[in-house]
This record gives structure tokens, C-alpha cells and sequence, in this order.
């Protein structure tokens, strides 16, 4: 039998909880956001008893439109690819989601695995949010172009990166993006980022 361990994050020997001074003043906030539950899902949008079958398993609409996010409560579908899905949640609800889509699915050419392990998620917020991932990215972030409820894949700093604007304030035009990175890469990127938040003040730590 397989011993079950403690999951640590990539990022764990940074002692971010312990990090929570923050520099004055503040124009940025980096964290890392609590280990949830990712679920891949590939199937044939285009096949609506496929794509219902799915729908109904997950509670709420795929997103079809091309670089959007859907959600409900806490389950969200992020858009990866006219056939591909990041499906995300809390960590004690990736089990159930995960059963129910494969028995929704299991009679049709359509694949769900869980992906939890693979990545974490960093969180960027502030007014100069956006400005730090222009400096290491190529999509076009103005708010006219990219807003909240959008997705994209990109890289950042040379590392591959799932990019979601979650929200913005309207007076303050300080946005929220959450960061899906590869574990490999999360230390590179971690890193890049603190670096690249240094001018604007920046408070870490663990969300």
C-alpha cells in the first residue's frame, strides 16, 4: 500500500508565511494561493450531447467563447483550447468532480484527469499589477483588450504561464491575476516576480 505524505508546495522553502513585513508603500501584492483542485478536460465542444453531459456533471456552461473563464461558487472553467478545459475548485471537491465527469463522459470520446499536482497558483494584485507582467509578457493587458473573466496562455519571463484577470477595481484600477505555472518553473518565476514588483513595493506572502 502506498503511504499517503504531506503535499508541499514548490515554493515552501521560501517561508512566505513568514515573510509578512511588506515594503513602503505598497503597490503590489504576490501570494501564493492555497493548493487547490485542477481538473483537465478534453472533448468535442462541438457535440452538444457531449459537451451538456459534461456541463451537467461540472453545474454550470464551458466556456466557448475563446480565452474566457466561467464559474460557479468556487468551481471555475478556465478556456484552453477550442477542446480544452482547466477546470479548478477547492481541494476537498476534486474527487466528487472528478468521479462525476467520468461516469458523465465514459460512454464518449472525451478524457478527464486530474492535473492538481502539476501547477500552483500565484496571485498579483495592485495597481501596478499589469505593469509588472508587461515586462515580462507579450499579450496585449490593457483593460480594453484584457479584463476580468478573461484567460490566456502566454509566457512570463520565458516561463509558461496561464494567465486570469479575476477582477479589477474600477476606481483604483488596481486588477487581480491569478498565475497557473508549472511546479518546475514556480521557483523561476516566483522569483522573477519579486524581482520585477521591487520598484513598485510589494507585500508577500501565502493567500
Amino acid at each position: 500500500m502506498v503511504e499517503n505524505y504531506m503535499k508541499q508546495s514548490a515554493l515552501a522553502h521560501l517561508g512566505l508565511n513568514a515573510r509578512s513585513a511588506p515594503q513602503e508603500p505598497v503597490g503590489i501584492e504576490l501570494s501564493e494561493l492555497a493548493a487547490g483542485g485542477h481538473i483537465g478536460l478534453r472533448l468535442d465542444a462541438t457535440n452538444k450531447i457531449i459537451r451538456e453531459a459534461a456541463e451537467k456533471a461540472l453545474g454550470h456552461p464551458l466556456p466557448l467563447e475563446p480565452n474566457t473563464v466561467t464559474s460557479k461558487g468556487k468551481k471555475q472553467a478556465l478556456w484552453m483550447g477550442p477542446d480544452e478545459w482547466l477546470l479548478t475548485m477547492p481541494a476537498d471537491q476534486t474527487a466528487k468532480l472528478l468521479t462525476a465527469l467520468s461516469k458523465a463522459l465514459d460512454d464518449y470520446h472525451a478524457a478527464v484527469f486530474d492535473v492538481s499536482d502539476s501547477r500552483l497558483t500565484l496571485c498579483l494584485s495592485g495597481t501596478h499589477a499589469r505593469d509588472v507582467l508587461k515586462k515580462g509578457c507579450g499579450l496585449d493587458l490593457h483593460p480594453r483588450a484584457f479584463g476580468p473573466g478573461q484567460c490566456a496562455q502566454s509566457t512570463l519571463s520565458m516561463a509558461h504561464v496561464l494567465i486570469h484577470q479575476s477582477a479589477e477595481n474600477k476606481k483604483t484600477k488596481a486588477a487581480t491575476y491569478h498565475l497557473y505555472v508549472h511546479r518546475s518553473f514556480a521557483h523561476y518565476l516566483w522569483t522573477w516576480l519579486e524581482d520585477a514588483c521591487d520598484e513598485y513595493g510589494v507585500k508577500v506572502g501565502v493567500g
